[in-house]
């Protein structure tokens, strides 16, 4: 029985009926899992297929065959004790008294070791190759077997009431503060989400988000009527006064420039005098402009209470009211809104943007010293020391966990469970007997030698009492 196991095992593997594929090699992959593997994990075989056979999974075949050998000799052992036994029970030799309740013995062990043999090569395979029915359980059943073991797994794991139970006792909250609270923890996460923000940036392409960017801030601005909002504030800032310092520094520079430049002044003035006037009068009319406008401007730069100040307030606040109810002020503000936002320049401004902020937000990551790295780490150490001490804080965080996992569970608990049906779905049926043969089938060998031991004993207890009520 274990050549016939060994060649079982070792012989036609394949659906080709081939040699089996020595581990690492292509034919080791199967189905669609090979597929999926192969495509992201390099050449077939590899240590990134599940499926192939590792130097543990070779240790653990030969397990296999050295216990089905031991097996195996077992029932050779009990054969030749019952063919002795049933030779010294009919030579005449004497041992008739003894010999058959051995033969017996034998008998119903050899009975039970084949019928286990039968039982557990059933399991992988057709015993002695003949298509017997209900055999070669595993590779016939193995996408049924996956079913239900995803089916077990979503209803007896992936409940919502599970999940719940599961994460209150773990305290998440208390864990996490408490693993925050350490310095050296909190350094670690600071390091792994700056590597983690510096992979984003540098994956996200400039173009795109720049595309993005500008288009998000022309869209918002198109679609939001700026006119009121500028009225309502421009009229705060008329009731707090706060548009006197601009006035201020326009009338101080105005003054300042006039002082600078009173040539300027004076021959703009002389220039526009008609040609007939005399020269000196123009001069005289020039002087008298220019005089008058210095005092003008230096009045009001000094004198708070200026009627000309008082018009500027009353020229805003009107303004004000105007772009919150002239439906034509509003149009106005609208369409040269719409022409500064759409001016290439401002777009390639604001596409300018993100390049800015890309560049500082990378420095900043890169930079152990930078006040961001330093923010976002006493950040992560105070959010630790109050998780750690305020229960409060931690039943937030346990029950967000929970809620959150109890989401997931409910809505994609189809999808979770199909990656183990998928997956063995996806095996090869042969190869994947053989995988699970190489770690249960050491156990499984323990069957044929129980049912030969268990099965002599039975024998003799049969033999024994029906000798006994024979008698």
């Amino acid at each position: 029985m274990a050549a016939e196991d060994d060649r079982k095992g070792e012989g036609a593997r394949t659906p080709g009926g081939g040699a089996p594929p020595e581990p690492g090699a292509p034919g080791a992959r199967g189905g669609a899992l090979g597929a999926l593997l192969g495509a992201g994990a390099g050449a077939p075989g590899t240590s990134a297929d599940p499926m192939a056979f590792t130097a543990a999974d070779e240790e653990k075949r030969r397990g296999v065959r050295r216990m089905k050998v031991t097996a195996t000799g077992l029932l050779v052992l009990v054969a030749i004790v019952y063919a002795l036994a049933t030779w010294a029970e009919h030579s005449g030799a004497g041992a008739g008294a003894w010999a058959g309740y051995v033969a017996a013995a034998a008998e119903a062990g050899m009975v039970g070791a084949l019928a286990d043999w039968f039982a557990v090569t059933a399991l992988f395979r057709h015993p002695l190759g003949l298509p017997i029915p209900h055999t070669a359980i595993i590779p016939r059943k193995k996408d049924q077997l996956g079913a239900s073991l995803g089916a077990f797994v979503g209803e007896n794991f992936l409940s919502p009431d599970v999940i719940r139970t599961r994460l209150r006792a773990l305290r998440l909250g208390s864990r996490v503060g408490g693993w925050l609270a350490v310095p050296a923890n909190t350094d670690r996460v600071t390091s792994e989400l700056s590597t983690a923000l510096r992979g984003a940036l540098t994956v996200l392409r400039d173009n795109d988000v720049q595309a993005v960017v500008g288009e998000a801030i022309t869209r918002r601005a198109d679609a939001q009527e700026i006119a009121p909002s500028l009225g309502r504030m421009l009229e705060r800032i008329v009731e707090d006064g706060g548009h006197r310092r601009v006035v201020d520094l326009v009338c101080s520079r105005a003054h300042d420039w006039l002082v600078l430049h009173s040539d300027t002044v004076m021959n703009a003035v002389q220039g526009g005098a008609p040609g007939w006037t005399p020269r000196f009068v123009d001069k005289r009319v020039g002087e008298r402009v220019y005089k008058e406008l210095l005092r003008f401007l230096t009045e009001m730069r000094d004198m708070p209470d200026h009627p000309a100040r008082a018009a500027i307030d009353t020229f805003l606040a009107d303004f004000a009211t105007d772009l919150r109810t002239d439906p034509d002020t509003r149009a106005r503000v609208e369409r040269l809104k719409s022409e500064i936002i759409h001016r290439p320049e401002v777009q390639d401004l604001i596409a300018s943007a993100w390049s800015a902020v890309r560049a500082m937000i990378v420095a900043a990551a890169e930079d152990e010293q930078s006040e961001l790295r330093l923010r976002a780490r006493a950040a992560l150490l105070s959010l630790g020391n109050r998780m750690s001490a305020d229960p409060r804080l931690q039943d937030k965080v346990d029950g967000w966990a929970e809620s959150a996992a109890a989401y997931v569970v409910t809505n994609y608990r189809t999808q979770i469970t199909s990656l183990i049906t998928d997956t063995v779905a996806g095996w090869d049926a042969e190869h994947t007997s053989r995988k699970i043969e190489a770690h249960i089938g050491r156990d499984l060998q323990f069957i044929r030698i129980n049912g030969t031991v268990v099965g002599s004993l039975a024998g003799l207890v049969i033999h024994t009492v029906s000798r006994g009520l024979g008698a």
